[in-house]
């Protein structure tokens, strides 16, 4: 011990020093804290806001494609891909100290398992998510409803009165852009010079909008600048009727759109001169370019795949349409003859093409471009009018109506062919527009009164069921052989009653000969009816095998 001039110690390494220190009871008293001193504390919660950082302030970190942009631009750089790799070297080296099994299951013991039931047993059903109302006090009808093309959160809707000469004079024009997360108001208004009663994103510039108003005139928006459009039809180059229905033409540019109205033209625009039309098409049956004779257009269609453009009109029949134009004789390519009114849906199955949904009058009907003269297949006829519909974009046997009750159907033609798989009341008035959403299991509907309602569908109606596929085009195929049969054969009776009027009416034997003859057609007929219907109950049978399965 060193005990001049300052008070230290100085150990060896090798000096050891072991003593056995016992415990002094008499401390642990100081440790006791009397309960009736402590002081009284409240708790008090509050909620903390993690917002998302690290963008630069000239960036808005709600926009996805600069957001996108600036993410690879980021990935890209050597400093980020440097700075990622040692943190992940670190973060491993962390995670090998603990002796703790990370890909264990600590709480599997006391898990409780809930057992469901797998999707194709589970029973069709729908909930309203959201509601979305027109905010003016004179309401309109929902007339058309379009999802934007990437954010799933944006809808448009067109707001219009289609009841002739109905509108109070104070209706306002305007037309909104809804965030399905915010339905207190609106994200952005539109303000047309007449009401919008179509309107439509262009799939690939998700900024513009192109829409069809009550005056008969065409006009597009560009979300970026401004409520007002950018540039409209001139109205002397315009439609004469309102414009129920506008589609764009897909191409890499993405800049042409055609429109139909009642005044039974379609016009071809190009939104980079949409002053005049580039192309005019008249719906004239006899092929003369007639307005006089034309049908008024309320629907129409166009796959890219096909060079072919189809119309539903007020008069209940479908036209299918060259898209070249290339003469008045060859624009109409056929018809298709089987609603008693207006034609208020028309759409292909997006996964076979051939074949076509049409919704008007009390039906919704099933055709194939093959057969002209009806339909392959068709629902009931309903009480109210039917005044929308549309396929599902992700199962090719669900497609879905609206009626003038307020009532949503949903129809699975592989296990119910005249009555649908759910039935639901939306509201209380008409329901005038529904869209399907190509990616989530949502479904908006627009009705009467400007409500706009979005539901989502259960899992078993937006599942791709095993063998559906194949299963749908056996249908399609059995159905359409069927009609052709059938087609063929009212053909044959229609010349065979031609023929009897040309000879003697007097000649009873004739008559009584083709009287017997139709006879046994019309019993035959039922017979073959009878062996579809034994064909299909063992499909429907083979089909719920293969999916319980």
């Amino acid at each position: 011990m060193d005990t001049e001039g300052t008070e230290s110690c100085n150990i060896s390494e090798s000096m050891v020093v072991q003593e056995d220190i016992p415990p002094d009871p008499s401390l642990a008293t100081d440790l006791i804290v009397n309960a009736e001193t402590q002081i009284d504390s409240e708790t008090v919660s509050h909620g903390m806001n993690h917002a998302e950082g690290g963008w630069p302030k000239t960036m808005d970190a709600s926009d996805i494609e600069a957001t996108g942009r600036y993410r690879k631009k980021v990935q890209k750089d050597v400093c980020y891909q440097h700075t990622v790799m040692e943190i992940a070297t670190v973060t491993e080296h962390c995670v090998k100290q603990s002796k703790a099994d990370i890909y264990s299951d600590f709480y599997q013991a006391k898990r409780v398992v809930k057992k469901t039931k797998p999707s194709h047993q589970q029973e069709p059903s729908a909930r309203t998510i959201n509601v979305f109302r027109d905010p003016n006090k004179e309401k309109r009808a929902a007339t058309s409803l379009s999802w934007h093309p990437l954010d799933n959160h944006k809808l448009a809707v067109a707001y219009s009165c289609l009841e002739f000469q109905r509108a109070p004079k104070n209706m306002s024009f305007d037309s909104y852009i809804w965030n399905t997360e915010k339905s207190n108001k609106p994200e952005m208004t539109l303000k047309p010079v007449s009401p919008l009663v179509c309107l439509e994103y262009n799939p690939k510039d998700i900024h513009i909008l192109v829409g069809g108003g009550y005056n008969g005139q065409i006009g597009y928006w560009d979300t970026r600048s401004g409520s007002r459009p950018v540039q409209m039809s001139a109205i002397e180059h315009s439609h004469r009727d309102p414009v129920y229905k506008v589609i764009w033409l897909q191409s890499k540019i993405c800049t042409e759109t055609f429109s139909a109205s009642t005044d039974g033209q379609v016009l071809f625009w190009d939104i980079r001169k949409i002053s005049e039309p580039s192309k005019r098409l008249v719906l004239d049956p006899s092929k003369k370019g007639n307005c006089d004779n034309a049908f008024g257009a309320v629907s129409m269609e166009f796959e890219n795949t096909m060079a072919k453009f189809m119309v539903g009109t007020e008069q209940g029949v479908v036209v299918s349409c060259n898209r070249k134009l290339e003469t008045p004789n060859e624009s109409i390519v056929g018809t298709y003859h089987g609603h008693h009114g207006p034609i208020y849906a028309l759409q292909r199955n997006p996964f076979f093409p051939k074949n076509f949904l049409t919704v008007g009058d009390c039906t919704a009907r099933i055709w194939s471009e093959d057969i002209n003269e009806t339909s392959i297949m068709s629902t009931k006829n309903h009480m109210t009018y039917l005044l929308d519909g549309c396929w599902s974009p992700v199962r090719p046997s669900v497609f879905f109506t609206v009626k003038m009750d307020g009532t949503l159907d949903v129809w699975d033609i592989l296990f119910k062919q005249k009555d649908p798989t759910l039935s639901l009341k939306v509201c209380d008035e008409a329901l005038y527009s529904i869209r399907v959403q190509n990616k989530d299991s949502l479904v908006c509907c627009g009705s009467q009164l400007g409500t706009v309602k979005l539901l989502r569908m259960s899992p078993s109606l937006f599942r791709l069921k095993k063998n559906e596929k194949a299963l749908v085009s056996e249908m399609f195929e059995r159905e359409t052989r069927r009609g052709k049969v059938l087609e063929s054969q009212y053909k044959d009776r229609n010349q065979m009653k031609q023929s009897c009027s040309k000879e003697d009416k007097g000649e009873e034997g004739d008559i009584e000969e083709l009287l017997a003859c139709i006879e046994m057609e019309f019993f035959e007929n039922e017979d073959f009816e009878k062996k579809i219907e034994d064909e299909e109950k063992e499909r429907r049978k083979t089909a719920c095998e293969e999916t319980s399965k």
